[in-house]
């Protein structure tokens, strides 16, 4: 009788143990994907049954849950969504969420730790629940100047306040309507999506921030010169042999200036001349001569192969192991070969020059706030990266002005103001389109605004142009709408 007695009682405490386990895994470890699968309506519903919070920009919302008659009772619009659909992203039945709407998801729908006291109110005064409204530090002029100066143009811009990491425009172009996705029609959606996301331009992609990167170009030789200045402790005077044509190191390949030629007159060429002309070959003669410690150190110090969240994740530009491969070396100090970078990870490195030595954390948002305006959280001015010294900054920083005033930058020249710039034009291969870029900051003694500009699908030179051609003229109009505020 014990023994029939004792195998009931361990056949039930299994039972007990089974449900025990059953139940903890539902409730704590199978929580959020049940709760963010597709095919759960009641989290669905349940989403769009209470208010999801504002997206503002100085005070005025871009995207907002309006009161609509159907059994989702809000409907999300965005204002002028093409703008800044780089930014808010979208939100969306059945296609997830992107953008500002998926960073702060929990913020927005009121479901982050710090609305919890909130939402009990809500509860027990019967009021309808709200989310949090997100005011973002971008600037309307400035997004406004850079969206109609990149035109028709496939590519990005990004500027951001170098002393506190404030991003003030942020545009990726092809750019789509967020409004599209956020209608309440599943099959419309769905449509919507697949529409864009088969778009060979790729609409979806926040080019600022990551997706297809692109070689650098000469945007590079701030890293490659931030190493020779203080990795290798090599002066600017530093003498560097002016030839017309540079045959890599163990290869065929014969690496040219731009336009052909030497770097101006004279059988040797400065680290500074060749920075100021943006010349490849002293380029590439200096990262052989440095070796690829000093310039692998120094482009880790800026950033490569580090992601970060701004609160939108950040890619991870590439900085990839030489290998001791002196041929890739001279190639990457130039910004070819295998390096690839991101429109936000270019501007880091005017942020560093234009600060001092120091990259404050790029940032989207100034403040979450409940729905009764108490801030929630206030985002405060952080270190992201030091990669230099004041003294490096102070040097490159000239140079980057003399670039602009008479080098290779002329075409972001603003009459009355000191600019530093930096421009890029990268190959992507035999055949293929360049990359246009442009980097710098103004005023350069007293920096306002640093800014980032690629343009993809670039043409070759004699077709499309140059990075001083095509980008810095895009950077000029977006550094004049922050200084002439």
């Amino acid at each position: 009788m014990n023994r029939e007695l004792k195998r009931v009682t361990i056949v039930i405490l299994a039972m007990f143990a089974t449900l025990f386990l059953s139940v903890t895994t539902i409730q704590f470890f199978s929580a959020d994907a049940l709760a963010n699968d597709s095919r759960n309506a009641r989290t669905i519903y349940a989403s769009y049954s209470k208010q999801r919070g504002p997206i503002l920009v100085q005070g005025q919302p871009i995207a907002q849950s309006v009161p609509v008659d159907d059994q989702y009772k809000y409907q999300r619009t965005y204002t002028n969504g093409a703008l800044y659909s780089a930014v808010t992203g979208y939100y969306t039945l059945d296609q997830g969420s992107t953008g500002i709407e998926a960073a702060l998801d929990d913020d927005l729908a009121g479901t982050s730790g710090s609305q919890f006291l909130s939402q009990l109110n809500s509860i027990v005064t019967g009021q309808n629940p709200q989310g949090a409204s997100v005011e973002l530090t971008i600037d309307p002029k400035v997004q406004q100047a850079a969206y109609d100066a990149l035109g028709d143009q496939q590519g990005a811009v990004i500027a951001v306040d170098p002393k506190t990491g404030r991003i003030l425009a942020m545009v990726s172009k092809p750019d789509y309507d967020p409004n599209a996705l956020a209608v309440h029609d599943t099959d419309q959606v769905i449509s919507t999506y697949n529409s864009l996301n088969d778009d060979p331009s790729q609409p979806l992609i926040n080019r600022t921030l990551g997706g297809n990167l692109d070689p650098p170009g000469s945007t590079f030789k701030i890293v490659t010169s931030s190493a020779a200045l203080q990795n290798a402790d090599l002066p600017g005077d530093t003498q560097l042999p002016n030839l017309a044509g540079y045959q890599l190191p163990g290869s065929d390949h014969v690496v040219s200036n731009s336009g052909g030629g030497t770097c101006g007159p004279g059988d040797t060429v400065s680290i500074e001349t060749a920075f100021v002309l943006s010349c490849n070959i002293p380029m590439a003669e200096l990262g052989v001569m440095m070796g690829q410690k000093d310039l692998t150190d120094m482009a880790t110090a800026y950033g490569y192969n580090s992601d970060f969240d701004s609160p939108i994740p950040v890619e991870a530009s590439q900085f990839p192991p030489l290998e001791n491969d002196p041929a890739k070396l001279a190639l990457s100090s130039f910004g070819q070969s295998d390096v690839r970078a991101s429109p936000m990870q270019i501007v880091e490195q005017s942020m560093a020059v234009a600060n001092g030595g120091v990259i404050m954390t790029p940032n989207l948002v100034d403040t979450i706030s409940a729905p009764d305006l108490t801030v929630l959280q206030q985002f405060q001015p952080k270190t992201l990266n030091t990669p230099i010294t004041s003294i490096t900054a102070s040097t490159l920083s000239s140079w980057m002005v003399e670039a602009v005033n008479s080098g290779a930058a002329t075409n972001a020249r603003i009459d009355g103001v000191s600019v530093a710039g930096k421009t890029g034009t990268a190959e992507n291969g035999t055949g293929d389109p360049y990359t246009l870029w442009f980097t710098g900051f103004a005023p350069a003694d007293n920096p306002q605004v640093a800014v980032a500009v690629v343009v993809q699908n670039g043409g070759g030179l004699g077709e499309s142009g140059s990075g001083n051609e095509v980008a810095a003229p895009i950077a000029k109009k977006v550094l004049e709408a922050v200084l002439n505020k």
